[in-house]
C-alpha cells in the first residue's frame, strides 16, 4: 500500500509540474508567429497596449 501512494504522489506532483510550467520565450515567440506577430513582445504590445494590431500586417 505504501508503494501506491508513493507512486500515486509522485505522478500527482508530476502533473501538477506540467500544468503550472510556463512555456518558454521560444515557444512564446513561435505562438505569436503563428498568429501574425514578429514575436511575443510585439504580441503583448498589441494585446494589452495602445497598439493596432491591424499594423502587423503592413
Amino acid at each position: 500500500m505504501e508503494k501506491k501512494r508513493l507512486a500515486l504522489k509522485k505522478l500527482l506532483e508530476a502533473v501538477e509540474k506540467e500544468i503550472i510550467r510556463k512555456p518558454d520565450r521560444k515557444a512564446l515567440d513561435r505562438l505569436s508567429l503563428f498568429v501574425g506577430f514578429q514575436d511575443w513582445e510585439s504580441f503583448q504590445e498589441a494585446l494589452h497596449g495602445e497598439t493596432s494590431a491591424d499594423e502587423n500586417y503592413k
